[in-house]
Parts: C-alpha cells; structure tokens; sequence
C-alpha cells in the first residue's frame, strides 16, 4: 500500500527545523534558523543554557544498563549527553555506527542535526542520509545490504512532519528574544549611570536659540564627562540659560521587570525544567528544590533517556538481537527518595511472597 504516494519523489534536502510558531513565520528580532537561534538561546542566554545543560548533563550522567559489556562500552562518554542537548534544541539525533574490520560496530558517533537532510524514495521512506560540510556531501544508505543502518535516527514527535522530529527552540525563541531584549535594556541603564537620561532644556530669552556650534560641544561634554556607570553621580555644572531636567521610569516602562521574570520561566518550561532549579524568584511551584529535581528526573530526563537509550539499541539489533539498554532507576541519587518508599511498601506487604517481591523492586 502506497502511505506516501500523493508525495512523490523529495530528493531535494528539506530543513529540519521549523521556522514558524503558531503556523506563521517568526518576524521580528526573533532568529529565523537553526544555527541563529541556538547562538540566541543557547550561547547567548543564561536561562535556555542552563536549562539544557541540566537536562542534557543529567543524561550524560546517568547509569547505564546495558544487556551486552560491548555495548555498553559504545554508549560510555559524551555519547548520551550529546544526543539529549540535539534533542532538545534541534528534535533530531544522528548517532553513526562506526565499523571495524570484522565489520562489527566499534564506535558511535553523534552528527550535528543541522547538517543531515533525509532523501525520500518514490513511495515517500526514507533510502538515504546526506550530510553536508562545508562544499563536501557524503551519502549514506539507510540500510546496508544485510539491513542493519549505518545511521541511528532519534527524533521527537513532530505532529506536521513525517521524518524530522520538533526541538524546543521553536518555541523558546520568543521568551529568549524577550529575555534578552530585557538584558540589553538594563546593560543601557547601567552605561547611562542605571537611570535613564535627563534633558537639557535651554530657557533664553526670546527668539534667542544655541548656534550649531553651542549644540555640539554640550553634546560632547555630555558623552564624555557624564555618561556611563564610572561617571554616576558627577556633578555637573551648567551655563546660564540652561537646566537639567531629570527623567524617570514610568509604571509602565517599569513593567519589562515582570515581563523579563515571565519570559525566564517560559524558556525553562520549554525545555522541560523546573524554574526553582534556575534560580528564578516568585516561583514556588514545588514544596523544596528536592522535589523539583525529582520532578525533572520524572518527567524530562528519564523518558529522553528511554528515548535515546531505546532507539541505540533498535539500530544494534542487527549485530546483538537480545540487546537492551536502560537506566539503572536504584543508582540515581535524584530518585533514592522515591525507591526507599517503594521498598518499605513491598516490605511491608505481608500478602507477597519473597519472589514477588523482588520482581516488584526490579531485581528479578
């Protein structure tokens, strides 16, 4: 049955991340692009960094359980840690099976995402990999002739794609193009000695008015002698005819100091972390930073890491068929409160037998 038939042949690269939210196209200073918008969020926003780098270092730094040693060994390093961060930010992950001479897998490889465009046969599945670096594009088959992959495709769901998955950049780049305007507009009040500028108002007499010559040289003693935070608080000493009249903020220009706090906590919703763990005031969503580090084992990375973990061991079938990888729940601090309650409940479930209950702890 032809599922993909009304798509005819796609050889040319689609890009992998969408480019719009809510169905239109970002306008604005919001980044269009993958490569803009991780320099936005990512390398130029404390918020989305330490967002991502809770999630993904989590990951990297879980134990991990693997059926095969062999196996076990090609997933050891940096290997978890950097298909969590593409993940996140881009939806995609392309782990490389690297082969040796015996043509067994000696080395995994995660690709950057951005690079990787799937090429589409006539029935719409995919057949190859291209990836592109610099003006050199390598092509690699889905499958080889025996059927095992020569790339590891792990993606989130996208509900409007059928081969590239959907990361959370999308949807953070509004609160991070706000949290960093926010930025920008405290980093001027701080060079304009933190408060905003006054005016000179020039009182003559009658029909008098500054030459040309009188405005530019107040304009360069004004830059030069009172601007900037190593100059707060300097007097200034004005001509006749002139007098300054101070500025201030209005409730309404005040309010980007709640509007920076609310764009802080939707980046760190985006990405699926608890604002506590951020360090971000007013958020008092979880009872102590204990329960909110939990809340983002449970709920973020333990089921990015069944994601990651399960989809390496569907790619290894091919050379290990009883292959299984997880996390090992006992060996993670973040979840010893959890496991301690869940032993005392089996403990004291009188009704179980002793073999029942070690199946119920995990231990078989």
């Amino acid at each position: 049955m032809r599922l993909f038939g009304w798509k005819g042949v796609q050889a040319t690269a689609r890009p992998a991340l969408v480019r719009a939210l809510g169905g239109g196209i970002v306008q604005g200073a919001w980044p269009r692009g993958y490569e803009a918008q991780v320099r936005e969020a990512y390398v130029g926003n404390a918020i989305a960094q330490r967002a991502v780098r809770i999630v993904a270092e989590g990951a990297g730094g879980a134990p991990v359980r693997a059926s095969e040693a062999r196996v076990g060994r090609l997933v050891a390093g940096n290997l978890v840690e950097t298909v969590a961060m593409q993940l996140l930010l881009h939806g995609n992950g392309f782990v490389q099976i690297v082969r040796d001479a015996d043509d067994m897998p000696a080395e995994l490889f995660a690709l950057r995402p951005e690079r990787i465009a799937i090429e589409q046969g006539a029935d719409g599945w995919p057949v190859a990999y291209r990836y592109s670096a610099g003006e050199r594009t390598a092509r690699l088959p889905v499958t080889d002739a025996m059927g095992r992959p020569s790339l590891i495709h792990i993606r989130t769901v996208h509900p409007l794609d059928d081969h590239y998955g959907l990361g959370c950049l999308a949807a953070a780049a509004g609160p991070v193009a706000i949290h960093n305007a926010a930025t920008t507009w405290n980093k001027a009040l701080l060079d304009n000695a933190a408060r905003p500028s006054g005016a000179l108002v020039y009182e003559p007499g009658e029909g008098a008015r500054l030459s040309g010559d009188q405005f530019a040289r107040l304009k360069d003693e004004l830059e030069a002698s009172f601007v900037g935070a190593g100059n707060a608080g300097r007097p200034m000493l004005l001509e006749g005819g002139l007098k300054w009249q101070a500025m201030s903020l209005s409730p309404a220009d005040m309010d980007f100091v709640g509007l920076k706090a609310a764009a802080a906590r939707e980046i760190a919703l985006a990405f699926g972390v608890p604002p506590l763990l951020l360090g971000l005031p007013g958020d008092n969503s979880y009872a102590n930073y204990a329960e909110a580090n939990r809340a983002v084992w449970r709920q973020t990375i333990l089921p990015l890491l069944d994601k990651i973990l399960g989809g390496i061991a569907a790619g290894l079938v091919g050379w290990w068929p009883d292959v299984t990888l997880g996390v090992d729940r006992d060996a993670v601090p973040a979840l010893a409160e959890d496991r301690a309650l869940l032993w005392a409940q089996v403990s004291a479930a009188d009704f179980l037998s002793d073999a029942e209950k070690r199946a119920m702890v995990g231990l078989g």
